[in-house]
């Protein structure tokens, strides 16, 4: 829509730019690390796969930069992405991409994420962002995370990630996030970069779902 593109536009990132700076960024995780200290061993490949969902081959993909403790991208989350999932990246029309962008003025926020990504490595991630966006206003008071994390974890689960989340392998893998994000200059959250045919506009902030929605459909009908 010309609204969308009025409102959030930017120079064009091409999404080769992301494929650069991930492979110009270090590795996060190799077979010792983890599988030392009988945890499982996980690459930043695996990790990045399991933070993501639908179709590689997609003809859009979202590229989501968020932070958990951050209200508004808890409203994103919540109002906009949720939706998105079950109505374009279920029905292959988009292929959605998280990234872990914590900002230093959330005290919780990098912790959270070791643990979402902790939670990637066993195959978890998906059930640990839900219940870390819908509960943040208990566990960002607090940093109490673990209790809601056992709601969705089973104790062996929840074992392993805490355990996981204190290894370098998933806090440097945050950290790659966060590298890449700053790289694109990326300056508050949440920030998502929508790309379709070699094209790519970065949308700042909360964007309710009937604009995306109609913003994407009507770039999949050009």
């Amino acid at each position: 829509m010309a609204f969308l593109r009025r409102r959030f536009a930017g120079p064009a990132t091409l999404i080769s730019v992301f494929f650069a700076l991930s492979i110009a960024s270090p590795a996060v995780a190799g077979g010792k690390g983890a599988t030392g200290r009988g945890l499982p061993a996980i690459t930043p490949a695996e990790i990045a796969q399991q933070k993501s969902f639908g179709m590689k081959n997609a003809p859009i993909e979202i590229q989501d930069f968020t932070d958990f403790e951050c209200p508004a991208c808890r409203a994103l989350y919540m109002q906009t992405l949720r939706p998105l999932i079950n109505d374009y990246v279920a029905t292959g029309k988009v292929y959605l991409v998280h990234h872990d962008f914590p900002l230093p003025i959330h005290p919780y926020s990098r912790k959270a994420a070791y643990y979402a990504d902790a939670a990637a490595a066993i195959g978890r991630f998906e059930a640990v962002e839900r219940v870390l966006f819908t509960t943040q206003p208990t566990w960002a008071a607090t940093g109490k995370i673990t209790p809601e994390l056992a709601t969705v974890l089973s104790p062996e689960q929840l074992k392993q990630v805490e355990e996981l989340a204190r290894t370098p392998e998933i806090q440097n893998a945050v950290q790659q996030d966060v590298d890449l994000g700053q790289r694109l200059n990326i300056r508050e959250t949440p920030t998502i970069f929508i790309t379709h045919d070699g094209k790519t506009f970065p949308v700042i902030g909360v964007v309710q779902y009937p604009i995306l929605r109609r913003y994407l459909n009507d770039i999949l009908r050009k």
